[in-house]
Protein backbone atom coordinates (compact mmCIF):
# COMPACT_ATOMS: atom_id res chain seq x y z
CA UNK A 1 0.00 0.00 0.00
CA UNK A 2 1.47 3.15 -1.13
CA UNK A 3 1.22 6.60 1.19
CA UNK A 4 -1.66 8.16 -0.30
CA UNK A 5 -3.44 4.89 0.03
CA UNK A 6 -2.38 4.50 3.46
CA UNK A 7 -3.25 8.29 4.60
CA UNK A 8 -6.62 8.21 2.83
CA UNK A 9 -7.17 5.07 4.56
CA UNK A 10 -6.83 6.98 8.05
CA UNK A 11 -8.56 9.75 7.37
CA UNK A 12 -11.67 7.91 5.74
CA UNK A 13 -11.37 5.54 8.99
CA UNK A 14 -11.21 8.11 11.35
CA UNK A 15 -14.03 10.24 9.51
CA UNK A 16 -16.54 7.21 9.33
CA UNK A 17 -15.94 6.27 13.08
CA UNK A 18 -16.37 9.91 14.29
CA UNK A 19 -19.26 11.13 12.14
CA UNK A 20 -21.03 7.19 12.40
CA UNK A 21 -20.19 7.11 16.21
CA UNK A 22 -21.93 10.85 16.85
CA UNK A 23 -18.95 12.23 18.55
CA UNK A 24 -19.57 16.01 18.07
CA UNK A 25 -15.26 16.45 17.37
CA UNK A 26 -12.34 15.19 19.01
CA UNK A 27 -9.15 16.48 20.65
CA UNK A 28 -5.47 14.99 21.31
CA UNK A 29 -2.74 15.75 23.22
CA UNK A 30 -0.18 17.77 21.17
CA UNK A 31 3.64 16.99 22.56
CA UNK A 32 5.17 18.90 19.17
CA UNK A 33 6.90 15.46 18.76
CA UNK A 34 5.95 13.73 15.15
CA UNK A 35 3.05 11.07 16.47
CA UNK A 36 0.90 14.34 17.82
CA UNK A 37 1.66 16.43 14.82
CA UNK A 38 0.36 13.67 12.38
CA UNK A 39 -2.39 12.64 14.27
CA UNK A 40 -3.72 15.97 14.21
CA UNK A 41 -3.27 16.59 10.77
CA UNK A 42 -5.13 13.27 10.14
CA UNK A 43 -7.94 14.57 12.25
CA UNK A 44 -8.33 17.77 11.11
CA UNK A 45 -8.35 16.07 6.96
CA UNK A 46 -10.84 13.84 8.51
CA UNK A 47 -13.43 16.11 10.07
CA UNK A 48 -12.50 19.69 9.57
CA UNK A 49 -10.64 22.64 11.87
CA UNK A 50 -13.65 23.48 13.99
CA UNK A 51 -14.17 19.64 15.26
CA UNK A 52 -10.55 19.41 16.34
CA UNK A 53 -8.58 20.52 19.62
CA UNK A 54 -5.40 19.93 20.81
CA UNK A 55 -4.18 20.23 24.25
CA UNK A 56 -0.60 21.32 25.39
CA UNK A 57 0.44 19.40 28.69
CA UNK A 58 3.71 21.19 29.66
CA UNK A 59 6.20 19.77 32.55
CA UNK A 60 9.45 20.97 33.36
CA UNK A 61 10.64 18.49 31.05
CA UNK A 62 9.07 19.73 28.44
CA UNK A 63 10.90 21.81 25.94
CA UNK A 64 10.69 25.27 24.78
CA UNK A 65 11.47 23.62 20.91
CA UNK A 66 8.56 20.86 21.87
CA UNK A 67 5.79 23.74 22.82
CA UNK A 68 6.40 25.94 19.85
CA UNK A 69 5.86 22.89 17.49
CA UNK A 70 2.90 22.14 18.79
CA UNK A 71 1.87 25.57 18.85
CA UNK A 72 2.99 25.35 15.29
CA UNK A 73 0.76 22.58 14.57
CA UNK A 74 -2.20 24.29 15.77
CA UNK A 75 -1.42 27.17 13.82
CA UNK A 76 -0.65 25.37 10.10
CA UNK A 77 -4.11 23.34 10.96
CA UNK A 78 -6.29 26.22 12.21
CA UNK A 79 -7.13 24.64 15.25
CA UNK A 80 -8.51 25.54 18.70
CA UNK A 81 -5.08 24.68 21.39
CA UNK A 82 -5.64 24.79 24.69
CA UNK A 83 -2.39 24.85 27.40
CA UNK A 84 -2.62 22.83 30.80
CA UNK A 85 0.55 23.12 33.02
CA UNK A 86 0.98 19.58 34.33
CA UNK A 87 4.09 20.18 36.87
CA UNK A 88 1.99 21.01 40.27
CA UNK A 89 -0.11 18.05 39.97
CA UNK A 90 2.51 15.93 39.16
CA UNK A 91 4.66 17.25 42.22
CA UNK A 92 1.05 16.32 43.73
CA UNK A 93 1.59 12.70 42.91
CA UNK A 94 5.24 12.82 43.82
CA UNK A 95 4.71 14.22 47.36
CA UNK A 96 1.72 11.78 48.10
CA UNK A 97 4.01 8.66 47.39
CA UNK A 98 7.14 9.93 49.19
CA UNK A 99 6.43 7.95 52.05
CA UNK A 100 5.67 4.40 49.74
CA UNK A 101 8.50 5.61 47.83
CA UNK A 102 11.21 5.18 50.67
CA UNK A 103 14.35 4.13 49.87
CA UNK A 104 13.17 3.30 46.27
CA UNK A 105 15.61 4.71 43.23
CA UNK A 106 13.75 6.84 40.46
CA UNK A 107 12.79 4.72 37.41
CA UNK A 108 10.37 4.72 34.91
CA UNK A 109 7.29 4.99 37.70
CA UNK A 110 7.60 8.71 38.02
CA UNK A 111 7.49 9.29 34.20
CA UNK A 112 4.31 7.17 34.18
CA UNK A 113 3.07 9.10 36.36
CA UNK A 114 3.23 12.53 33.92
CA UNK A 115 1.71 10.31 30.94
CA UNK A 116 -1.06 8.95 33.16
CA UNK A 117 -2.00 12.43 34.41
CA UNK A 118 -2.28 13.60 31.14
CA UNK A 119 -4.38 11.37 30.40
CA UNK A 120 -6.92 11.86 33.07
CA UNK A 121 -7.12 15.86 31.64
CA UNK A 122 -7.99 14.54 28.43
CA UNK A 123 -10.35 12.09 29.31
CA UNK A 124 -11.76 14.78 31.68
CA UNK A 125 -12.16 17.34 28.52
CA UNK A 126 -13.55 14.54 26.36
CA UNK A 127 -16.13 14.17 29.12
CA UNK A 128 -17.13 17.09 29.16
CA UNK A 129 -17.03 18.19 25.83
CA UNK A 130 -18.30 14.97 24.38
CA UNK A 131 -15.30 15.28 21.86
CA UNK A 132 -13.63 11.46 21.42
CA UNK A 133 -10.02 11.39 22.38
CA UNK A 134 -7.42 10.42 19.71
CA UNK A 135 -4.55 8.59 21.13
CA UNK A 136 -1.01 8.90 19.13
CA UNK A 137 0.51 5.96 19.43
CA UNK A 138 2.12 4.28 16.54
CA UNK A 139 2.85 0.63 15.52
CA UNK A 140 6.38 0.45 16.56
CA UNK A 141 5.97 1.69 19.65
CA UNK A 142 2.74 -0.47 20.67
CA UNK A 143 5.00 -3.76 19.47
CA UNK A 144 7.30 -3.07 21.58
CA UNK A 145 5.31 -1.27 24.95
CA UNK A 146 6.98 2.07 24.48
CA UNK A 147 3.92 3.53 25.71
CA UNK A 148 2.28 3.76 28.79
CA UNK A 149 -1.05 2.03 29.74
CA UNK A 150 -4.07 4.19 30.78
CA UNK A 151 -1.70 7.17 29.87
CA UNK A 152 -0.83 8.12 26.39
CA UNK A 153 -2.81 4.72 25.37
CA UNK A 154 -5.58 6.53 26.54
CA UNK A 155 -8.07 6.99 23.35
CA UNK A 156 -10.99 5.93 21.73
CA UNK A 157 -9.34 5.69 18.21
CA UNK A 158 -5.91 5.10 17.57
CA UNK A 159 -4.82 7.01 14.23
CA UNK A 160 -1.74 5.92 13.95
CA UNK A 161 -2.04 2.28 15.22
CA UNK A 162 -0.88 0.08 11.81
CA UNK A 163 1.69 2.74 11.31
CA UNK A 164 5.22 2.23 11.73
CA UNK A 165 7.80 4.99 12.54
CA UNK A 166 8.90 5.20 9.67
CA UNK A 167 5.87 5.20 7.95
CA UNK A 168 5.20 8.39 10.14
CA UNK A 169 7.81 9.96 9.37
CA UNK A 170 7.32 9.26 5.37
CA UNK A 171 3.47 10.09 5.84
CA UNK A 172 4.27 13.56 7.30
CA UNK A 173 6.76 14.36 4.36
CA UNK A 174 4.53 13.36 1.92
CA UNK A 175 0.90 15.21 3.47
CA UNK A 176 3.23 18.71 3.35
CA UNK A 177 3.85 18.09 -0.29
CA UNK A 178 0.40 16.33 -1.77
CA UNK A 179 -2.67 17.24 -1.46
CA UNK A 180 -6.30 16.02 -2.74
CA UNK A 181 -10.44 16.31 -2.43
CA UNK A 182 -10.79 13.91 0.06
CA UNK A 183 -9.14 16.13 2.71
CA UNK A 184 -11.21 19.17 4.76
CA UNK A 185 -7.49 20.71 6.19
CA UNK A 186 -6.11 23.30 4.76
CA UNK A 187 -3.59 23.26 1.32
CA UNK A 188 0.09 23.16 2.07
CA UNK A 189 2.59 22.37 4.95
CA UNK A 190 0.32 20.72 7.82
CA UNK A 191 3.13 19.23 9.50
CA UNK A 192 6.15 21.09 11.54
CA UNK A 193 9.53 20.73 9.93
CA UNK A 194 11.16 20.66 12.91
CA UNK A 195 8.67 18.17 14.52
CA UNK A 196 9.79 15.70 11.20
CA UNK A 197 13.23 15.95 11.18
CA UNK A 198 14.52 16.61 15.22
CA UNK A 199 15.43 13.76 17.41
CA UNK A 200 11.96 12.02 18.94
CA UNK A 201 11.77 12.14 22.69
CA UNK A 202 8.91 11.08 25.59
CA UNK A 203 10.25 14.06 27.09
CA UNK A 204 9.61 12.30 30.67
CA UNK A 205 12.92 13.27 32.15
CA UNK A 206 15.66 15.92 31.10
CA UNK A 207 18.13 14.82 28.00
CA UNK A 208 15.76 11.73 27.79
CA UNK A 209 15.75 10.37 24.06
CA UNK A 210 13.63 7.56 22.27
CA UNK A 211 17.21 5.73 21.41
CA UNK A 212 18.07 5.55 24.78
CA UNK A 213 15.72 2.56 25.09
CA UNK A 214 14.94 1.87 21.94
CA UNK A 215 17.24 1.06 18.35
CA UNK A 216 17.08 3.35 15.97
CA UNK A 217 13.37 3.25 14.35
CA UNK A 218 14.72 2.33 11.03
CA UNK A 219 16.63 -0.96 12.90
CA UNK A 220 13.61 -1.45 15.26
CA UNK A 221 10.91 -1.37 11.86
CA UNK A 222 13.13 -3.80 10.10
CA UNK A 223 13.09 -6.27 12.50
CA UNK A 224 9.27 -5.81 13.65
CA UNK A 225 8.71 -6.29 9.99
CA UNK A 226 10.30 -9.52 9.61
CA UNK A 227 8.50 -10.57 12.82
CA UNK A 228 5.17 -9.34 12.58
CA UNK A 229 4.67 -8.87 9.07
CA UNK A 230 6.56 -12.06 7.72
CA UNK A 231 6.51 -14.23 10.39
CA UNK A 232 10.46 -14.91 9.90
CA UNK A 233 12.15 -17.52 11.95
CA UNK A 234 14.68 -15.30 14.45
CA UNK A 235 17.91 -17.39 13.39
CA UNK A 236 16.76 -15.56 9.41
CA UNK A 237 16.14 -11.82 11.18
CA UNK A 238 19.58 -12.58 12.55
CA UNK A 239 21.45 -13.83 9.68
CA UNK A 240 20.74 -10.53 7.37
CA UNK A 241 22.92 -8.45 9.54
CA UNK A 242 21.18 -7.95 12.60
CA UNK A 243 22.47 -8.29 16.39
CA UNK A 244 21.33 -11.35 18.08
CA UNK A 245 20.83 -10.05 21.23
CA UNK A 246 19.15 -7.10 19.98
CA UNK A 247 16.48 -9.57 17.85
CA UNK A 248 15.62 -11.36 21.00
CA UNK A 249 15.21 -8.75 22.88
CA UNK A 250 12.61 -7.00 19.95
CA UNK A 251 11.10 -10.25 20.15
CA UNK A 252 10.89 -10.43 24.12
CA UNK A 253 9.23 -7.09 23.90
CA UNK A 254 6.64 -8.32 21.22
CA UNK A 255 5.51 -10.39 23.72
CA UNK A 256 5.72 -8.57 27.14
CA UNK A 257 3.15 -6.16 25.56
CA UNK A 258 0.33 -8.38 24.43
CA UNK A 259 -1.46 -7.55 27.11
CA UNK A 260 -1.15 -3.69 26.58
CA UNK A 261 -2.35 -4.20 23.02
CA UNK A 262 -5.34 -6.03 24.19
CA UNK A 263 -6.51 -2.50 26.11
CA UNK A 264 -5.31 -0.50 23.00
CA UNK A 265 -7.77 1.69 21.09
CA UNK A 266 -9.10 0.39 17.48
CA UNK A 267 -7.76 2.06 14.52
CA UNK A 268 -7.36 1.68 10.83
CA UNK A 269 -5.53 -1.57 9.10
CA UNK A 270 -2.72 -0.86 7.11
CA UNK A 271 -1.02 -4.06 6.98
CA UNK A 272 -1.54 -7.40 6.17
CA UNK A 273 -0.72 -8.37 10.18
CA UNK A 274 -3.09 -5.69 12.02
CA UNK A 275 -3.13 -6.11 15.80
CA UNK A 276 -6.10 -7.78 17.27
CA UNK A 277 -7.16 -9.43 13.90
CA UNK A 278 -4.66 -10.91 11.89
CA UNK A 279 -1.82 -11.63 14.47
CA UNK A 280 -3.29 -13.13 18.11
CA UNK A 281 -0.86 -14.24 20.70
CA UNK A 282 -1.67 -15.10 24.31
CA UNK A 283 -1.60 -12.59 26.74
CA UNK A 284 0.25 -14.85 28.77
CA UNK A 285 3.64 -14.78 27.48
CA UNK A 286 6.12 -17.51 28.54
CA UNK A 287 4.80 -20.06 26.31
CA UNK A 288 7.79 -20.35 24.25
CA UNK A 289 11.74 -21.41 25.56
CA UNK A 290 13.69 -18.23 24.14
CA UNK A 291 11.37 -15.48 25.70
Amino acid sequence: MGLESKYNAMVLGLRDYVNKNKFKGVLLGLSGGIDSALAVAIAVDALGSDKVRGIRMPSKYSSDGSLKDAEESGKLLDIKIDTINIEKINETYLGDLKDVFTGLDKDTTEENIQSRIRGVILMAISNKFGEMLISTGNKSEISVGYTTIYGDMNGGFCALKDAYKTDVYNLSKWRNENYNDLFLGPRGMAIPPNSIHKEPSAELDFNQRDQDSLPDYKVLDEILIKIIEEEAPLDSIISMGHDSKLVHKIYKLLLLSEYKRRQSAPGVKLTARSFGKERRYPITNAFLNDT
